[in-house]
């Protein structure tokens, strides 16, 4: 999925909120709705973009990690399964 708006975008537009901008008018100029703005907001509020960059590389990870952990269950019910079988 290709986001329209990178990071450094999103705290643009969430800086102009921040001096003074109406939302009504950012969602506008930039063709967003206010829930994608509302959304962004709760996201990265009070963020600079390194810290927007760290937090999308660990939400990176802890998706890698959780597929990993549930590859390593479904081994292990597999494993059980086979051990359990009758011959």
């Amino acid at each position: 999925m290709k986001k329209r708006f990178n990071e450094q975008q999103i705290i643009t537009i969430l800086k102009e909120a921040e001096a003074g901008v109406s939302v009504k008018e950012l969602c506008r100029k930039h063709n967003i709705s206010d829930a994608t703005f509302y959304t962004w907001r709760k996201k990265y509020q009070g963020m600079d973009v390194s810290d927007a960059r760290r937090l999308k590389a660990l939400e990176e990870e802890n998706a890698r990690l959780k597929k990993l952990l549930a590859e390593s269950m479904l081994d292990a019910e597999a494993l059980k399964v086979a051990l359990n079988q009758k011959y």
